[in-house]
């Protein structure tokens, strides 16, 4: 006990000069009793005095009078006899003395009447355990992560209840903080943030000297995987900024705008509120505006409601308070306040003047930024950049004419985007320009870049542009946009398909802006929706281009596309064909050609002077062979539906000399190679559309009949099975319309032919060419010279009985039909011929049924 005295007065010097209260003396002889106990050589010992003195520190005390009174009892015995021995405890090799010590600090801290005096001897014992030994980085003193917990927290009470007097004690705080802010335990990480920011309040006349060297560890921890330390350390972070000298704003900026892509809406909303925080209340806020508001206004676009609120808010107040600091400046337009643009995309939400000019003061700073960010090997910085900027458009309004020219060209690559949501963001930024902009401004510096590089981000930004601007805005160049997009440079730019839809979806915004005032310039767009349509690799714009042209059909003339059709399609053919000459089958043109003939419908009838020289000139011999191929293919169509098309006026057979003669007939004639041939081939084709359209009397078939006879005999030995079966066809057809006409020496010529096409590797060529001898034999009967036929009928009889013992029964029938139909001729003749080879055949009963079919005819003649 005379070891313990002495320790005592050794502790606090003239203690002896001055008497201690009743209440003093009392729990100093208590705790003596039990103090000894700490300096036990056993753990158990040094436990067992350490839960005594916990009982009675925590035991209530009746007989003092009030709080204060037992506080300031307790101060002398704490500062003289517990704090040194606790404070060496926390050093015991024991965990659980070490976690009790760190208990009675705790309680001893909040009972005693001044517990700032404990803080000079408080705070070197808790960086002795807790600050990592520099700059190694090794781990600290205190090995047991509940125990760094709780002296932490032991901290943070200190800085609770010491306040100002912490300041000398700065460094001691900051080195213990810079270890706990990166310790391997979460709960030890989010406390250190709060114990920061505790510290910072704390000595906020100091701590902008101390306060830099906090940024690190903060923002090393900022990444952390609990999201709960995440924002704690966000929260942190925007105290400490508040309370410094504004120097890391800079540094802690980026690691902010990255957390605003965390997956936690907790992470994103404390992000939200402190840079909220920081516009309306850091001290050189004025020199961070261009940083801080692109953090905030990224947060208008959060897929959480509450977010996206909460941040609108804070935005207003930021605003409104500028407005405030800066009211003369702004004198003017807050005494003359103008109204919200006619076309305001949303009026009723139209950002506050404090907002607006915060913005456009800023927007030369800001837009570098997104111009680069928007362009980012990132998905998510490309997103949020583009989501930016249209909230930047819509509080700069007007005032972005100025910055046009940078902003389209980021647009034109933005647009060029694989993520949706970016194209998405940018076409609504070039929306919102064209409702601020006028359009005389955007068209004259877009103009040049669509034609020096034709693309479809580029179509895409000015469809948005124009889908945008008001319609007495664009009224006036309108005729100009119209031109411009018909011209070959932008309307034939490229063939992919996303450039035709783009180009598509720039008629559409023209015409759901300007609605009747496109009547003046439908030639241009109808020109531009053919070439759509005429695009290659672009088969499903078809449908949209239909409906594109009904929309401009309801607003040009209040019909349909087909009336569309029927106005221009003179003109347009007439266009095109100054360019024939030089065409080939990957001529855009072309395509454009065989797109308008094939979709006109009845149109075409009334364009039948422009339509029948382009295809004279184009199908001659001399002319590429894949464009003919196409052209035929195309003029077959149109010709299968002849009525409905080319001679819908019914005046076609006035151009059917030229048909026949310049187009079909040059085409038919033999010449060597496979191209050839399917020139030939679809050049029959072609030929039987029209044959078998019916829209050519009997009589304007005769006219042609002589000049094609020859053609198609010859078209009976092709090598394609279609020409052989289209040209037994077509021979049918001439004979049917022939009335026994046909001049005797070429007569006799086809029915030797039609006998090949018997042996046909084809069995529907075989029976299209004995449908064909049935016409012949029935043209025969009918000439009043058959007498002079008999020797060729009875060549005819000798050749067809032998197909009567065809192996395929279909050709049997089909011959024996074409035998029935001549046997009107020279019934006996057939009968004897039938005899002669009956019983060659390895069955009879086709030549049996001949017989009777003869021999039943015979009575009656």
């Amino acid at each position: 006990m005379a070891a313990l005295a002495a320790a005592e007065a050794a502790a606090a010097p003239g203690r002896a000069e001055t008497a201690e209260p009743a209440e003093a003396a009392e729990l100093s002889r208590a705790l003596s009793r039990l103090l000894p106990g700490l300096e036990a050589d056993s753990k158990l010992g040094r436990r067992r005095a350490l839960e005594a003195l916990q009982r009675a520190l925590e035991t209530p005390r009746p007989e003092a009078p009030d709080a204060d009174a037992d506080a300031a009892a307790f101060q002398g015995p704490w500062a003289c006899l517990l704090l040194p021995r606790l404070l060496r405890c926390l050093a015991d090799p024991a965990e659980g003395c070490r976690a009790l010590a760190a208990h009675l600090l705790g309680l001893g801290l909040r009972r005693a009447a001044r517990p700032r005096d404990a803080l000079p001897r408080l705070l070197p014992a808790l960086a002795a355990r807790l600050a990592s030994p520099e700059p190694a980085r090794r781990a600290p003193p205190e090995a047991c992560e509940e125990l760094r917990l709780a002296l932490v927290q032991l901290l943070r009470l200190a800085v609770d209840l010491g306040g100002a007097a912490l300041a000398p004690h700065l460094d001691d705080a900051v080195r213990v903080l810079r270890g706990t802010l990166l310790d391997h335990f979460a709960a030890v990480r989010r406390e250190s943030c709060h114990c920061a920011a505790a510290l910072a309040r704390a000595t906020p006349d100091h701590f902008h000297m101390q306060s830099e060297s906090l940024i690190g560890p903060l923002m090393q921890s900022i990444s952390h995987q609990h999201w709960k330390v995440r924002v704690a350390v966000i929260e942190a972070t925007g105290t400490v900024i508040q309370f410094s000298s504004g120097k890391s704003v800079d540094d802690v900026l980026p690691h902010f705008a990255q957390r605003l892509f965390d997956d936690v809406p907790q992470v994103r909303q404390a992000v939200t509120r402190v840079v909220g925080g920081w516009l309306l209340g850091l001290r050189d806020r004025y020199s961070f505006f261009h940083k801080l508001i692109p953090l905030l206004l990224s947060s208008l676009d959060d897929e959480m409601p509450h977010i996206v609120q909460e941040a609108a808010g804070l935005w207003e107040q930021v605003g409104l308070q500028w407005q405030k600091e800066n009211e003369e400046d702004l004198k003017d337009k807050l005494d003359f306040a103008t109204p919200p643009p006619a076309h305001h995309p949303s009026p009723e939400t139209r950002p506050g003047l404090g907002c607006r000019e915060l913005v456009f003061r800023n927007l030369c700073k800001i837009l570098p930024a997104i111009c680069h960010d928007v362009t980012d090997w990132v998905v998510g910085t490309r997103v949020k950049a583009a989501q930016l900027l249209t909230v930047l458009l819509l509080h700069a309004e007007d005032h972005v004419t100025q910055h046009l020219e940078v902003l389209l060209r980021t647009l034109l690559l933005a647009c060029a985007d694989e993520e949706s949501a970016v194209i998405s963001s940018c076409t609504r930024s070039a929306e919102l320009i064209g409702t601020f902009v006028s359009p005389e401004v955007f068209l004259k510096l877009i103009w040049p870049m669509l034609k020096k590089s034709p693309c479809a981000s580029g179509l895409l930004v000015l469809a948005s542009l124009i889908r945008g601007c008001p319609r007495e805005a664009l009224q006036p160049h309108l005729k100009a946009i119209a031109t411009e997009l018909a011209g070959p440079r932008i309307r034939q730019g490229s063939e992919n398909h996303r450039y035709g839809e783009r180009l598509l979806l720039c008629v559409q915004a023209v015409v759901c802006v300007c609605h009747e005032d496109c009547r003046g310039c439908g030639l241009q767009l109808m020109e531009v929706l053919v070439t759509v349509m005429a695009l290659a690799d672009a088969p499903g714009l078809g449908h949209k281009v239909r409906e594109t042209m009904d929309m401009l059909a309801a607003v040009d003339s209040g019909g349909d596309s087909q009336d569309l059709y029927r106005e221009h399609v003179g003109p347009l053919l007439e266009r095109l064909a100054k360019s024939q000459r030089d065409w080939t089958v990957h001529s855009p043109e072309l395509l454009q050609f065989c797109v308008l003939v094939t979709h006109a419908g009845p149109a075409l009838g009334e364009a039948l002077p422009h339509l029948v020289p382009v295809l004279r000139s184009c199908l001659q011999p001399d002319r590429d062979p894949q464009m003919r191929l196409k052209l035929f293919s195309t003029l077959s169509r149109v010709l299968l539906r002849a009525q409905d098309t080319v001679d819908s006026q019914g005046q076609f057979h006035s151009h059917l000399d030229t048909m026949i003669k310049d187009i079909l007939v040059p085409n038919l004639q033999w010449h060597a190679g496979r191209t050839a041939a399917a020139i030939r081939t679809a050049a029959v084709s072609c030929l039987w559309a029209l044959l078998s359209s019916e829209v050519l009397s009997a009589t304007q078939v005769q006219d042609v009949r002589e000049r094609l006879v020859p053609q198609i005999l010859t078209t009976l030995e092709e090598d394609s099975q279609t020409a052989r079966l289209v040209s037994c066809r077509i021979m049918n057809t001439l004979l049917v319309s022939s009335g026994g006409a046909i001049r005797p020496d070429m007569f006799i010529k086809i029915y030797p032919e039609l006998l090949k096409r018997l042996d046909d590797v084809s069995n529907e060529v075989r029976l299209a060419a004995a449908s064909a001898l049935v016409t012949w034999l029935e043209c025969v009967r009918e000439d009043t010279r058959k007498s002079s036929y008999q020797s060729h009928i009875q060549f005819l009889y000798k050749e067809l009985l032998v197909y009567l013992d065809d192996p395929e029964s279909t050709v049997q029938d089909a011959v024996l039909e074409v035998l029935k139909a001549g046997s009107v001729l020279f019934p006996d003749l057939l009968a004897r011929e039938t005899e002669a080879v009956i019983h060659k055949h390895r069955s009879p009963t086709r030549c049996e049924q001949l017989l009777q079919h003869v021999q039943a005819r015979l009575p009656a003649q």
